[in-house]
């Protein structure tokens, strides 16, 4: 299994996951219909897509009994077509039924930003590009999300606050200017005696020029048209690392990867990506 669903914040979050279904009374359909009997059980693709997050599925069914087998019956990372049986499941009815849908809506979720990255990462793979993910992500979710977007081909950003400095336009405000920021930041790690690498937002290719003036290890052209992120490719020359931000599609994302920059920021990756459709079905009665 991989080390992230060992990790006890996920394993907290599959115990929520399955109070929140269970209640106080557990599954009482199931339990009305048999209690002992042993079942097996496939997950089924509804549709085509990248499948991502089978080892959580398994830690669903397992939490809720031990007893129960899970059986992966694909690799994750691969696109599979519609209607591939991705896992098997054999146990007691109402420990395979009950566990069912939190398995679903965590593999649901997770495959659905693997398949969106999975795309993204696929329109633009003639060029030397990176997509790459940011912290819109589901609150409690984002280790998760993230491995998704691994998963599908693409790249992490940042964690979170605290492993990189992102000095964006109301940094840049509270500090004074740009070269005071980044002189804050290198200050601020010399104090606390630990490194990071430090990127800096860029709306206009005046701001890029300090950024070059500064020598910081990435750039972020945000917002910025096609015209202008070009003319910053230009500018910067390959001295530093571009990245480019700020509502990044489906539809403008060849345009930007073409120009020459080094990463693509893609908050739909996570923020806007859709569910993929799985089911569960029952294949035969044990005994």
């Amino acid at each position: 299994m991989n080390d992230l669903f060992k990790q006890p914040e996920i394993t907290q979050l599959v115990k929520s996951a399955l109070e929140e279904d269970l209640g106080s009374r557990g599954d009482i359909t199931s339990k009305a219909i048999n209690d002992d009997k042993t079942i097996q059980a496939e997950i089924i693709m509804k549709e085509s897509g990248v499948l991502a997050g089978l080892d959580l599925a398994r830690l669903v069914f397992e939490y809720d009994d031990e007893s129960i087998e899970f059986k992966s019956l694909v690799s994750e990372g691969d696109f599979h077509s519609k209607g591939c049986a991705v896992a098997r499941i054999t146990g007691k009815v109402v420990s395979v039924l009950q566990a069912e849908r939190t398995a679903l809506n965590f593999l649901g979720r997770l495959s659905g930003i693997a398949t969106q990255t999975f795309h993204f990462v696929r329109l633009i793979n003639e060029f030397d590009t990176t997509i790459l993910d940011t912290r819109k992500t589901t609150p409690g979710w984002r280790a998760l999300e993230k491995y998704a977007v691994r998963t599908g081909g693409g790249q992490n950003h940042r964690m979170g606050l605290w492993d990189m400095f992102l000095i964006k336009d109301n940094h840049i405000t509270a500090a004074g200017g740009i070269r005071l920021a980044v002189e804050k930041c290198r200050q601020y790690m010399k104090n606390q005696n630990f490194n990071a690498k430090i990127q800096v937002e860029a709306c206009t290719l005046e701001m890029v020029q300090e950024c070059l003036d500064q020598e910081i290890d990435v750039i972020m052209l945000d917002n910025m048209s096609i015209d202008e992120m070009r003319r910053a490719v230009e500018r910067v020359d390959g001295k530093i690392p571009l990245e480019a931000s700020g509502n990044m599609n489906m539809e403008s994302l060849y345009d930007v990867a073409q120009i020459g920059v080094d990463y693509i920021s893609v908050g739909a990756l996570t923020h806007s990506a859709r569910n993929l459709d799985l089911t569960m079905l029952l294949t035969e009665n044990r005994n």
